[in-house]
């Protein structure tokens, strides 16, 4: 297991706790920073930031780690969600200018009885919006879990042949293309698909073919791993853009064609 640095003291309790989840994931991977950064698409750097506390990882980040180590999402996108609250609150508690304790009056106990009353009201409303902040998060991450396991149902139902996009090693894969074209269609070896939606975070050859084609095009994606990441995005987005097509970063049939398209001999 990692020796890992102790984590800032002023850090809040939940972002505490976020962090030390995500090292004990790292840990049971057993993925060095350099490969984890391979997985995700964040920078071994961006990596070292997130697990020492120094800044807050995105919610990208969080699920591309609970995909890679196979945890439940749902649990750490809660845990996310509180721990940007409360780290948003920290940032804003930070830049408060502090008060001038000498210019504050004296004041006899009865003059000091309205402002406990008022305090206590303050506190007890301050509370329930923190239980309703929770509560909102929390309905927000089952409805969305909820959400990505139906559309995994309706995606099955209309396509049974589709491959599955989950990786089943957690060792770094890199893909030669083959490039050949065939009746004026270009292809690399890995997979045949038209029409498989490809985004953000997934992995597999589908990935791979894309990212095989996006480099013969000329928008490379960075190294040919598999994994959609911030780098395969954006040279999706270029290749959109290029041949005049909705620049969404989502590889969809259209995109699919445009990047098979072979020019006639």
């Amino acid at each position: 297991m990692s020796r890992w640095k102790a984590l800032p003291a002023e850090l809040h309790p939940h972002v505490h706790q976020l962090i030390v989840r995500l090292r004990r994931l790292k840990d049971h991977s057993e993925l060095s920073t350099r490969q984890l950064a391979v997985k995700t698409g964040y920078s071994a750097k961006s990596w070292q930031r997130y697990l020492n506390g120094r800044s807050l990882p995105p919610l990208e980040a969080v699920e591309a780690m609970a995909r890679i180590c196979r945890d439940d999402p749902a649990r750490l996108l809660v845990m996310h969600e509180i721990a940007a609250q409360r780290w948003a609150e920290g940032r804003t508690a930070g830049t408060a200018p502090p008060e001038d304790s000498s210019a504050t009056p004296d004041h006899t106990p009865t003059e000091r009885q309205p402002h406990g009353r008022l305090l206590r009201v303050a506190v007890t409303a301050g509370a329930v919006v923190t239980v309703l902040s929770v509560s909102v998060a929390l309905l927000l991450a089952v409805r969305l879990t909820e959400a990505r396991a139906q559309l995994a149902h309706d995606r099955a139902d209309a396509e049974v042949t589709v491959p599955a996009t989950v990786s089943e090693t957690l060792v770094p894969v890199i893909y030669t293309c083959r490039l050949e074209r065939r009746d004026a269609r270009w292809s690399a070896g890995l997979s045949s698909t038209t029409d498989i939606l490809l985004s953000n975070t997934q992995v597999g050859l589908e990935v791979a073919e894309a990212q095989c084609l996006l480099r013969r095009a000329g928008t490379a994606p960075g190294e040919i791993d598999g994994v959609f990441g911030p780098k395969t995005r954006r040279a999706v987005e270029r290749m959109q853009k290029q041949n005049g097509l909705i620049v969404n970063g989502v590889i969809d049939p259209p995109t699919w064609q445009a990047l098979r398209r072979a020019a006639p001999e």
